[in-house]
């Protein structure tokens, strides 16, 4: 039986790089939708995110009906997500870019600018993404490999515990965080080449 990737289509992501992304790595069939009805009957659920905290919660919110889709399918079916960049942040609690803006709250914390004396901001280019906690979608990875991000802001998770994966950036950055059907990551797979594309399989091949 096929299962279906959808890529949501909330005009605030790099939609069709990641799609394509995903399909090399190896899905059976991927969608771009904005569709609730589309996103309801998902089997895996990819949110993709590009620009600033407030106004992607907001274009999210203002189509009707993605959001309610989107709890009923990964909090109530428990279909497994994946959030990228500011797809991932948007998990949070609440995020501080350009004033406060609540998050969708499926992790507990704050997303925050970026403090590193000396070094630009955003934080942009390759940079090692290191596992630090144990999680079966990542059995399969590198401990210790390259992703390419492109950021300003970071995801401060309440519980250290749902940090998988850090980069070093003025100090540790979650690169990858998760708990229960959810996966999150700060770098961009679809830009960090065979490292990009082993997670994108991971992610595909995970049963929650």
């Amino acid at each position: 039986m096929t299962s279906k990737t959808v890529v949501i289509d909330y005009g605030a992501g790099n939609l069709r790089s990641a799609a394509k992304a995903l399909s090399a790595a190896g899905a059976d069939a991927v969608a771009i939708s904005g569709d609730p009805v589309v996103i309801a009957a998902a089997d895996r659920i990819v949110l993709p995110g590009v620009g600033a905290f407030g106004q992607c919660i907001g274009a999210l919110r203002s189509h009707d009906g993605i959001e309610a889709a989107l709890r009923g399918a990964v909090l109530a079916r428990g279909v497994p997500f994946l959030g990228i960049c500011v797809g991932m942040q948007l998990l949070a609690t609440e995020g501080h870019e350009h004033g406060v803006h609540a998050g969708l709250g499926w992790i507990d914390g704050t997303v925050e600018r970026i403090t590193a004396p000396g070094l630009k901001v955003p934080h942009m280019g390759w940079n090692e993404v290191a596992i630090v906690a144990a999680h079966p979608a990542l059995d399969g990875l590198p401990r210790a490999a390259h992703g390419y991000f492109v950021h300003s802001y970071r995801l401060d998770a309440a519980d250290p515990a749902q940090v998988l994966a850090t980069t070093d950036y003025g100090g540790p950055v979650a690169a990858i965080i998760g708990r229960d059907n959810m996966l999150g990551v700060q770098f961009h797979p679809e830009k960090s080449q065979a490292y990009g594309l082993a997670f994108l399989r991971a992610f595909l091949d995970w049963t929650p």
